[in-house]
């Protein structure tokens, strides 16, 4: 009998964990543009105009650059990020290459992709930017995801529904027949 108790509930538990999981794997794949295979990386992928994104260039050993008709040329110190304004008159909806070279080696070019969405407080009309949903506010806040908190927010969750349940089975229990 304390089987078929504790089944709802982990029921419970195992529903409320596989949105967070979904989502924070979808966040995962759309929140950087990133040429994964060499380190080189745009962050967010998806800007509005006149913010932010952060640059790495991981893949190289020294200096490289990075530059885009967005924003201007950027100098990237080996194992560091640098940051570019977006200019304010990109066209929302555009997309844009970012282009890195290694300058160790001029031959050694990546290009990532950089999308423009809406500048903040513009509506939008006809299809959003942003296939995979909001991203965040205009130059990504919050960074990354964190995948601690994730779960420590999907076990509050769980802990209150358990609780929830609890009640109201004392309740029943206790009500005459």
């Amino acid at each position: 009998m304390h089987a078929i108790g504790v089944a709802p509930v982990a029921l419970l538990g195992a529903t409320a964990l596989v949105p967070t999981v979904a989502a924070a794997s979808a966040y995962a794949a759309t929140s950087t543009g990133a040429s994964s295979a060499t380190g080189y990386t745009v962050t967010p992928s998806v800007i509005a105009p006149g913010s932010q994104v952060v640059l790495a260039a991981r893949g190289c050993s020294t200096t490289a650059t990075a530059g885009s008709g967005v924003f201007d040329t950027v100098t990237i110190p080996r194992g560091k990020t640098a940051a570019a304004t977006v200019d304010r008159d990109a066209r929302p909806g555009a997309a844009y290459e970012v282009t890195f070279i290694c300058n160790t080696s001029p031959d050694s070019v990546a290009r990532v992709g950089l999308t423009v969405g809406p500048a903040p407080g513009v509506p939008t009309t006809g299809t959003p930017v942003a296939p995979a949903g909001v991203q965040g506010p205009p130059g990504d806040g919050v960074a990354r995801m964190n995948a601690a908190k994730v779960a420590a927010g999907t076990a509050v969750a769980v802990v209150a529904a358990t609780a929830a349940i609890h009640v109201v089975r004392l309740r029943r229990e206790s009500r005459p027949h």
